[in-house]
């Protein structure tokens, strides 16, 4: 191509200032990304995606405001995600076989040198794609504007036309190609031991009676023919490599055994085992054909070696980012469509800013739930508090609200609609979890001592613009001791400045730290889920904790206080 351009990214702007950090697994599936993203695509390699994106985190609000405004602008036009979906066959292509990109194809054979042909075919299909589909669109964003005009600029090069010119013409002289004949030489137990090219035919074989004359040969010596000329016969029966069907056949004709120790029979010479130097017989195939073949390999390594220096890959890079967009923005339209609310989130350029969440909730509910019956909760980080403990009865939505904070984050920060009717927010440069471990990770330590140097661990890593996600930590021990250790743990987070939300059954500690109890740190708030008598509202508020009094309704309800259970006596 004639002119260098940057290279094209819609999702990593700003490259050469801008860091990220990756999440551990630990974090991705304590917030139940994991599952989300299950949810979003079924594809393996699709999941493992939109996992890398979202843990990928980097504080810079000008990241995260380019990401969303491209997302919400493929959000509006279904049209052009459709288009972009219709590449992935051909970037499946670039992927499988971008091996092959090389600055010279001296020395490999024709079979390389199709692939190569191919991809370059798929890579221009791509581009002319990717510019017809963004070349009328309104768009607003930055990112997708930028990406037209470098589909553009690659699209109107004179480079990229005469490629388009040389690889139409190539493959109208690959196509005159149609079938191979191999010539196979075997042992006494009908294993290949050397392979050769027959012919190149401008027709392919068609089926026969293949199987009939070869059980004939065996039973009829003098069926065997005593010459290794080819009879220019385009006779040919498929097998099915995974059928023993001749063998049988052979069997039942001939009335004897015949050894299939590996599959050359059903023509499938990649299979044959490495004792038998039978690996070779592909390389000796292509060697023969590449020879046969001279100048039509010829003219493929001048045309190919003339483009060597098209960059294919990127185009294929840019289109996972796309893929990224496109599976969100369909997973939101589904979601809207059945009723649930969302909005596009606003970042902000100062830690101080914190975040405010109006009607939020976690997409997890939307798996099991109905919009209707699902509450949603409002919640703010800023001169209000920046540290909050969260207490409440057993199963009342703690821990739901507390991975919904760090989904809220993770998806705003990766461009994505949140599950929320409002949310602006400071972005931050991590966010950890600190959730229960699995009891084979503290057999060393034990539970208690894990959990005091995992915590160690996320604090070191912690700034104040990180996010801090603790659940039922240090409640492995006695009350006291989980109590003293908990107590100094806040005390560190507050004096640090990080935002966190710790929920726990010590409401003492709650009482003690925070501004609802009378407490002297200022940046802790008590957060209680609002009991309704004996029901579980799942909705939070800042105040102070309950948590007598839900006991007491508890106790009430199935009879165990003193009252009830000496009314009788």
């Amino acid at each position: 191509m004639s002119a260098t351009r940057d290279k094209l990214t819609i999702l990593f702007p700003f490259q050469d200032r801008v860091e990220y950090r990756s999440l551990s697994d630990e974090t991705m599936h304590d917030l139940g990304l994991d599952a989300l993203c299950q949810a979003v695509t079924a594809d393996g390699k699709e999941q493992a995606l939109l996992m890398q994106v979202l843990r990928s985190v980097t504080p810079d609000s000008e990241v995260a405001r380019y990401r969303a405004e491209v997302f919400d602008d493929l959000y509006h036009h279904p049209e052009i995600r459709e288009k972009l979906l219709s590449l992935l066959d051909h970037v499946k292509f670039l992927n499988d076989f971008g091996a092959v990109r090389r600055s010279s194809d001296e020395g490999v054979g024709v079979w390389d040198l199709i692939h190569r042909m191919d991809e370059l075919r798929d890579y221009i299909a791509t581009v002319e794609a990717m510019e017809e589909c963004l070349r009328e669109a309104s768009l607003q964003s930055q990112g997708l504007r930028e990406l037209r005009a470098g589909i553009h600029a690659i699209w109107e090069d004179s480079g990229f036309d005469g490629l388009k010119q040389d690889i139409a013409a190539l493959k109208a002289t690959t196509d005159s190609v149609k079938s191979v004949t191999i010539g196979m030489n075997l042992n006494e137990r009908f294993e290949p031991v050397q392979a050769g090219l027959v012919s190149v035919n401008s027709k392919p074989f068609s089926r026969s009676n293949l199987i009939q004359h070869f059980a004939d040969a065996l039973v009829r010596r003098e069926a065997i023919r005593g010459t290794d000329e080819w009879d220019g016969s385009m006779n040919w029966q498929p097998a099915d490599s995974g059928s023993s069907f001749l063998a049988d056949k052979v069997n039942e004709i001939a009335g004897t055994t015949v050894r299939m120790r590996n599959p050359l029979l059903a023509m499938t010479l990649s299979s044959v085992p490495d004792s038998d130097g039978g690996r070779e017989i592909p390389r000796t195939m292509d060697s023969a054909l590449t020879h046969t073949l001279s100048s039509l390999v010829r003219k493929l390594r001048e045309v190919l070696n003339r483009h060597a220096a098209i960059s294919i890959r990127e185009v294929s890079d840019l289109i996972p980012e796309l893929v990224f967009y496109v599976r969100w923005a369909e997973y939101w339209q589904k979601l809207t469509t059945a009723g649930w609310p969302c909005c596009k989130p606003q970042p902000g350029e100062s830690a101080e800013q914190g975040m405010k969440a109006r009607g939020f909730y976690n997409l997890k509910l939307t798996q099991v739930e109905s919009p209707a019956s699902t509450v949603r909760n409002d919640l703010s980080f800023g001169e209000e508090g920046r540290v909050y403990l969260l207490t409440g009865a057993n199963r009342g939505g703690k821990t739901t609200v507390t991975q919904a904070v760090g989904q809220l984050f993770l998806m705003a920060q990766s461009g994505l609609y949140v599950a929320a009717e409002e949310f602006s927010y400071a972005p931050v440069d991590g966010v950890y979890t600190h959730f229960p471990a699995d009891e084979d990770k503290t057999l060393d330590l034990g539970r208690l001592g894990e959990e005091c140097q995992r915590f160690r661990e996320l604090f070191q890593a912690c700034s104040e613009s990180s996010l801090l996600l603790l659940n039922e930590s240090f409640s492995t021990t006695s009350f006291e001791e989980g109590y003293y250790i908990a107590t100094d743990a806040v005390k560190a987070i507050a004096h640090r400045g990080i935002r966190c939300i710790y929920n726990t059954h010590m409401h003492k500690l709650a009482q003690d730290l925070t501004q609802e109890g009378g407490g002297s740190l200022r940046e802790v708030r008590s957060l209680i889920v609002r009991s309704q008598g004996h029901q579980r509202s799942f909705q939070i508020q800042v105040a102070p904790p309950e948590g007598s009094s839900y006991a007491r309704d508890i106790a009430e309800k199935y009879g165990v206080t003193y009252d009830c259970l000496l009314e009788k006596d």
